[in-house]
């Protein structure tokens, strides 16, 4: 099971709809507060339609009290468009932990600095970044098909 991480979403629609790939492909949603909307927010519901009673998903008041339950730290990796490394280039592993920052600002330095593995998705430069959703589509798939090939 692959661990999503969005620290501090703003978005509800967003959220759902990452809620919703979670559950489609079986992987554990965590939050990380504060958010840009309430949990209960109806946006949220609608985006992840009924499937949002059946996802896995925690929330963590801060990023120590998350980070503080990971076994293990060098499978944290964390989607950065400053990275110089792909996350086409990374080998992921049934667990990792994959972290997206908040849809404004991405992730802050002080959360960049906490761990050692960035990776970026390759773009065009005509653009700054993807919306969120589709970058966790993007990394999900890639990781799912790579623990896949390892059965």
């Amino acid at each position: 099971m692959l661990n999503i991480v969005l620290v501090e979403p703003e978005i509800p629609n967003n959220t759902g709809n990452i809620g919703r790939l979670c559950v489609g492909t079986e992987s554990r949603l965590h939050l990380i507060h504060p958010f840009g909307f309430v949990i209960n927010d109806k946006n949220l519901k609608r985006s992840g339609l009924d499937y949002w009673v059946h996802l896995d998903v925690a929330e963590y008041q801060n990023v120590a009290e998350w980070k503080a339950q990971i076994p293990d730290l060098s499978r944290v990796f964390l989607m950065s468009s400053h990275a110089q490394r792909s996350y086409l280039e990374n080998d992921f592993q049934d667990g990792d932990w994959l972290v997206f920052g908040k849809e404004s600002k991405g992730l802050s330095e002080g959360v960049l600095n906490e761990f050692p593995n960035h990776l970026t998705i390759p773009m065009s430069s005509l653009i700054r970044s993807f919306n969120i959703a589709n970058s966790v589509a993007f990394v999900i798939g890639e990781a799912k098909r790579q623990i896949a090939s390892k059965l």
